[in-house]
């Protein structure tokens, strides 16, 4: 193991706090922290990965909702704004501004001509597919320190702690 992988800064935060502190249990910092720390990372590989397609994040969330719904790639704003966690005004801001840029469209519902749909656009589909795969060659190689099996046991255990979190969030 090398050095770096030995010892990293949360275990020199929890050190420093055992040593002011060795009252406190810092178990929950060594995990948490970690992923705080994790989730950062992430953070910034996720927006490299979606500048060099010239996507925001919060452009490419809305792309992906439209290209996960598959073909012929629509959703309603409000089934947008219920997967993208905001609200109805800050969601058509999104699609005004994603329409100006020709990566999606608003047609009319035919079920109900008051109402319309959000579809992708060709271009919108393929920068959301470029970035996708930026994206996982990103997050592969930060995963790469551990085999499949420690993947897989990662993902379960994370599962088991962010599934309640969502079940709080859920409409």
């Amino acid at each position: 193991m090398s050095a770096a992988a030995e010892q990293d800064e949360v275990d020199r935060i929890a050190q420093a706090w055992r040593r002011e502190r060795p009252d406190l249990d810092l178990a929950p910092l060594q995990v948490l922290s970690r992923v705080t720390r994790l989730a950062r990372h992430l953070d910034r590989e996720r927006r490299d990965a979606f500048a060099r397609t010239g996507l925001e994040p919060w452009e490419f969330d809305v792309l992906a909702a439209l290209r996960r719904a598959g073909s012929p790639y629509e959703l309603s704003p409000g089934q947008l704004t219920t997967q993208a966690l905001v609200t109805s005004g800050t969601m058509t801001n999104r699609l005004d501004r994603l329409e100006g840029k020709g990566l999606l469209r608003r047609l009319p519902d035919p079920q109900d001509g008051r109402a319309v749909r959000v579809q992708l656009t060709p271009e919108g589909g393929d920068r959301v597919d470029r970035a996708m795969s930026g994206l996982l060659a990103s997050e592969r190689a930060l995963l790469d320190p551990l085999s499949p099996g420690q993947r897989d046991e990662l993902a379960g255990l994370l599962r088991l702690l962010v599934a309640p979190l969502d079940e709080r969030v859920r409409p």
